[in-house]
Order: C-alpha cells, then structure tokens, then sequence
C-alpha cells in the first residue's frame, strides 16, 4: 500500500493552492485521503517572495488574504491617452506569496505531511510511484503515493515558435499623503520607451494612498540586468510624477511566454500542474487564475476518486491567438505599444479581462480582435498557419519516408 494518496512536490501557487484543497477535498468524502508537500530547505531552490495579480468576481477563495483589491482601472496609451473604465464583473487583486504560505501551513488538513526535503528523482509505476529526496541532513528516503503532482519548473513538451520572456521588477514605494488613490490602479502605462520588437509598459498599484507598487515590465527575448531595470523605473516615476518616495521593497522576476505546449500528464501516475502544467497564459503572464481552474479540477477528481489528470486551462482556440499574437510581437510584425493601446482604447475594460482570460464568447473575441492592427495580425495569422502545415508535413515525411522516385 503506498505511503500517500497523492504528494504534492513544490510549494509555489499550484502546490500551495493543493495542499489547501485538501481539507475541501476530504470533507467531500467518506475515507480522508493522505498527503504530502515536499518542499525544499531555504536555499538557491526555494522561491522568493512573489506578488500574484489576477482578477475574478468578488467572493474569491483567497478574498480574506488580499493585500489591495481594484474595482476602476486606467491604461495609459503610448500617446499619454488615459481609458479608464469599470473592471466589472472583475476585480483585479492582489495576494502577496508569503501570506498564502503562511495561511496554508496555519490551517493546514490534518492528513498532510508538511516535509522539508529536496526532490531529487521521480518515478512512474503501475500501482504507485516512488519519490526520492534527500532531507537536511543528508538522509535519502523514498516515499510512495497513489499520485504525484510536481510543480517544479519544466520547459514545454513541443518546443513552439516563438519564446519570450516577460521580465519585470517593480518598487513598493512610501509616498506623502495623500500620493495615491488606494481604489484606482493603473493597469498598464505605455508611455516608457518601446524596444525594436515586444513592449515596454508601467503599472501603478496603489496600496493605500502613501504606498503602491510601481513595476516596469518587457515582453522580450532577454531580461535587462538590475541596473537597467532601475534606471527604467526611475525614468517612469518622473515620467508618471512619482516623486520623492522611499523605496521600501523591491521584487524582480522572469516568467516564459511561449507558444509550446504543455503535458499535464506525463506518466500513470505522475503529472504536472502550475506553469509545468501549462497554467500561465502565454500572451499575457497571468498564472494564478489558471492555476486555480487547474487545481479546481483536480480536487474535484480526487474528491470522487477520478483519475485526476490536470486539464491545461486555456482552451485550444485562445492558445492559437496567443501564438499568433507573440509571433507578431516576436518578429515586429505590429508595435505592441500600438496593439495593446488599441486593445484597451476601443473596448470596455472588463470586457478585454474575460478575453485575455479566456472567458469571453466568439462574437466578443472576433469584435476585439477587429480593434488590433488588422492587417499586422492577418499576415502574423498566415505565417502561423503555414508554419503549423510545414511542421505537420515534416511530421508526416518522418513518419513514412517512402517517396515516389
């Protein structure tokens, strides 16, 4: 009989917002099941703090650990063009790691093991399989589970076309009073200075009305080192009249943005949820929402003893439109100053928050998608195509390499 039921490996959004399920999970059935969150020592491999931003209706499962929430958000365009509107049916939040943590290991489920242990080999089996790890002080022990979720970091199973980076860091700021309007953020500036190819934005959270997070954020191949990052943000405070604050505290970070897919499955008993699992949306960043759509699922599996395979929680037509997009952005086939500009210009905020997360209907996806650069798009949508039927023709030549001579 194996150790666990399942063992959850990493503790970052997917891992954590697991372990938290369980007590859901367990109340939903007649026989608990056993768990484990396999997390590292603090080292090179534990993640640092991290700022997670989504949005989705008030009465989310997180609501009492928000940091800020934001009903009313502006984007700026690159013309200095304010288009602000209601989030409505959305609200943008903000959850700090740290405090998701800590709430998770307070109010932990009776039936997890929290494990301080280094996760150094994963194998499938037909009735269970076996995870190896090396605790703190050197011990290796083995543990065995009905099903593991490993949430640790891993490139895409197909390797795709196109692979940018989403780079950022961003200041807490401490203002004077009075600085700030604590119930209006600034989703996206666009004012700073663009790259040849991807985009350059800003965005402003306020806190409360002396304190905000100002972050700068590029959509490119490479990340700028801490020197450039900072220049950057102190170019846009005194482009946003941001002045004379104290920074409190700084975050920096890189997340991958990239048509190629991910494999929620990759053994009988072994899967992968999160980013690993293919939770971040590649055209905008955001993974937390699809993290919980992903985790939802699974527990709801494992609540009535389904096979718990982790659904990939953006649908096959919205991964298209990202492809397409990033190749655009990619090859500089459209400014991204311009496109996003006249994504937010032309249509009402809440509206274009259920588009980019994969919420919205047909009819609404097709009138959005007629306020981008048209013709910019329609040639990145045929280099897309005809790269997806080359591929499939070398796939198809690989697979019966008998020609007519």
């Amino acid at each position: 009989m194996p150790d666990y039921d399942f063992l959850i490996v990493g503790g970052g959004a997917a891992g954590l917002s697991l372990a938290h399920h369980l007590t859901g999970v367990n109340a939903r059935r007649s026989q608990p099941l056993r768990a484990a969150l396999l997390e590292p020592p603090p080292g090179a491999s534990t993640p640092v703090p991290r700022t997670w931003c989504f949005w989705e209706p008030e009465g989310g499962r997180w609501d009492a650990l928000l940091t800020a929430s934001w009903k009313d958000l502006a984007v700026i365009g690159a013309d200095g063009e304010v288009h602000r509107s209601s989030a409505s049916p959305f609200v943008y939040k903000m959850l700090r790691s740290t405090d998701v943590e800590h709430h998770v290991r307070t109010h932990a489920d009776d039936h997890l093991d929290q494990l301080t242990q280094r996760v150094i080999a994963v194998s499938d089996g037909p009735d269970h399989a076996t995870v190896v790890a090396r605790t703190p002080d050197g011990r290796e022990v083995r543990h065995t589970a009905r099903w593991v979720f490993d949430s640790r970091p891993a490139p895409p199973t197909t390797r795709g076309h196109t692979h940018l980076l989403q780079h950022f860091r961003g200041r807490f700021v401490r203002a004077a009073p009075g600085s700030f309007d604590p119930a209006a953020a600034v989703l996206m500036d666009l004012r700073p200075t663009q790259p040849d190819t991807g985009v350059a934005f800003s965005y402003v959270l306020p806190l409360t009305e002396r304190e905000a997070l100002v972050e700068y954020t590029e959509f490119g191949r490479q990340a700028l080192t801490t020197p450039q990052y900072e220049t950057a943000l102190t170019d846009y405070c005194a482009l946003a009249g941001i002045n004379g604050v104290e920074v409190v505290a700084s975050e920096q970070g890189v997340i991958p943005m990239t048509d190629g897919r991910f494999t929620t499955r990759t053994g009988r008993r072994l899967f992968r949820v999160g980013t690993a699992g293919g939770a971040t949306r590649p055209s905008t960043g955001y993974t937390f929402s699809g993290v919980s759509r992903q985790i939802a699922a699974v527990a709801d599996a494992l609540a009535h003893d389904r096979v718990p395979v982790p659904p990939v929680p953006h649908r096959a037509r919205h991964l298209t439109m990202d492809a397409i997009m990033l190749r655009a952005l990619d090859r500089g086939r459209v400014s991204g100053a311009d496109f996003f500009t006249g994504l937010f210009a032309d249509n009402r905020l809440g509206n274009v928050l259920a588009f980019l997360d994969g919420r919205s209907a047909v009819p609404r996806e097709i009138a959005i998608g007629l306020s981008t650069p048209v013709a910019a798009m329609s040639r990145a949508t045929i280099e897309h195509a005809w790269s997806r039927c080359t591929e499939t023709g070398r796939s198809l030549l690989y697979r019966n390499p008998r020609r007519n001579s």
